[in-house]
């Protein structure tokens, strides 16, 4: 049973990193610091900072939540490093705040050309080499099509259109996002008092690699997928390193942790229904022996692995 316990863990992890690893390209994201250099993010009426990014620099900073229906500024450099026909365009997601303007020219050294509207949305400017810095004014929209999406404050885009070529995306404050801070806080809090107490290093590894994935699923907009993961952290009785069950309690975590983060994979790569549900079908199946195997040992656990069990049920409609 051991055995059978490594084996599934292994293949359900590899094929876990092989999701998670998935080009960009594929997952629609866009990378800043290439195009969109640097950015600082203030509130219009105070001039308080509240999100700094510099690529030149590392530093990549939110120091006061983006509220929704707030009023913004956005100071941002764009590198024009490679020169072409036609122009590119600047748009942005947020409200319009100012009646005349949305983008306001700060350097004066960079030609944007005839085309160049200050007052349009999308803004066209020359494609040729050269830096400059920009401000546009908006409004944090109230709400989004998608509950948590991020907010694209500026897009750049090529004179095609499409995928943008680099983007500023923030995420407005809400409710559950504030629930993921806090909890992500605790179990932040509680990792440290993991690696004081003698817990096995292969069950601290797990937790931090678990705790990693719920902040980039809170990163890329999915916050309930997020709380989810986190959630499945809640397990009593952490192994100590010198004890049998450092091996197995933590390979039923790494199971159950995995069973979870398969259900929120499953929700994001609908391409892959038919695959990932006979997956999912045959680890339910494994799940429910682990499930009775684990009441002999620790019955919060054995409750939150079933709990994960009909999770997965519901979720491939079984």
């Amino acid at each position: 049973m051991r055995n059978k316990i490594v084996i599934s863990s292994l293949v359900l992890l590899l094929i876990s990193v092989f999701i998670i690893s998935t080009p960009d390209s594929l997952v629609g994201a866009v990378g800043e610091g290439q195009w969109i250099t640097s950015y600082t993010i203030f509130d219009n009426n105070s001039d308080q900072v509240l999100v700094q990014f510099d690529s030149s620099t590392g530093l990549n900073q939110t120091l006061s939540p983006v509220i929704p229906g707030s009023d913004v500024k956005v100071t941002f450099t764009v590198n024009v490093f490679t020169a072409g026909s036609g122009n590119l365009k600047l748009q942005t997601s947020m409200g319009k705040l100012l009646s005349d303007r949305y983008w306001e020219l700060v350097t004066q050294d960079y030609s944007l050309g005839n085309d160049f509207n200050p007052n349009a949305n999308p803004a066209q400017f020359s494609w040729i080499l050269g830096t400059f810095t920009m401000t546009v004014y908006g409004k944090i929209p109230t709400s989004t099509s998608q509950s948590g999406a991020p907010i694209n404050v500026v897009s750049l885009y090529g004179p095609t259109g499409g995928v943008a070529i680099d983007q500023i995306s923030v995420f407005a404050t809400t409710a559950l996002m504030t629930q993921f801070q806090t909890l992500y806080s605790q179990k932040q809090a509680h990792l440290s008092s993991l690696k004081s107490s003698g817990v096995a290093q292969g069950y601290i590894d797990l937790y931090s690699n678990v705790l990693n994935a719920s902040q980039t699923e809170a990163n890329a907009g999915y916050v309930s997928n997020a709380i989810a993961l986190l959630n499945g952290l809640n397990t009593a009785n952490e192994p100590v390193s010198s004890a049998m069950a450092s091996l197995y309690i933590p390979l039923i975590v790494v199971f159950a942790v995995i069973a979870a983060l398969f259900a929120v994979l499953f929700l994001r790569v609908r391409g892959r229904v038919s695959y990932f549900q006979l997956v999912v079908e045959d680890q339910i199946k494994d799940l429910e022996g682990l499930t009775l195997r684990a009441s002999k040992i620790d019955r919060a656990m054995s409750s939150n692995l079933e709990s994960v069990k009909e999770r997965l049920k519901r979720l491939v409609g079984m």
